[in-house]
């Protein structure tokens, strides 16, 4: 590997693949689950003007570090007070170093800095993927808490090769992603 390689994507290829490989039996490197893509979304109120859209815009290409592209609604619905092609949603797909990156930044910095947290839930979607729904984006630090008049939540999707949602499961905490744990009623029970 180059010397430009992200510290994350080295700790997959030396220690997640072996220890992967030992605890599946896999015979051939091909069959290990990896991190495919990142995807993150997030929506845009009907009503916002064009100001709120481009500052989404803006804070989700920071966020990033890759131009976020903006969505626009495929039909009107008159209850939602939304047009044929008004601006609904701004996403962005991020793949190779700058997702390497990005996951990085996610677990080292920004979900340690949300208050009380105590790990994301391990539930995945059936199909080996993950999603984490971030109520409030400013976590991340290259959002200014004091620029920022409005809240935006922020949906993050982890697109894993896996088969099953334990190979996932297993891929992600080896990568570093921080589960809760399950106590079981048992347990409650011995430590009081």
């Amino acid at each position: 590997m180059s010397k430009n390689v992200p510290p994350l994507k080295k700790h997959y290829a030396e220690t997640v693949v072996p220890a992967l490989t030992a605890a599946r039996g896999y015979k051939n490197k091909h069959q290990v689950p990896k991190l495919e893509k990142i995807v993150l979304n997030t929506g845009i109120s009907a009503e916002a003007d064009k100001n709120v859209i481009a500052d989404t815009q803006r804070d989700l290409t920071a966020i990033a570090g890759q131009k976020a592209v903006l969505a626009r609604s495929r039909k009107a619905i008159a209850n939602f007070k939304l047009k044929q092609g008004q601006f609904v949603g701004c996403h962005v797909t991020l793949r190779g170093d700058a997702m390497w990156h990005f996951l990085m930044r996610l677990l080292a910095v920004a979900l340690p800095t949300i208050r009380d947290f105590r790990g994301v839930p391990n539930k995945l979607d059936g199909q080996g993927n993950y999603n984490i729904g971030v109520t409030d984006f400013t976590i991340f630090p290259e959002i200014s808490v004091e620029s920022n008049k409005r809240h935006m939540g922020l949906d993050i999707t982890l697109v894993t090769s896996a088969q099953s949602d334990d190979e996932a499961r297993e891929l992600l905490k080896l990568l570093g992603m921080p589960f809760r744990r399950t106590e079981t009623v048992a347990t409650k029970n011995t430590a009081a």
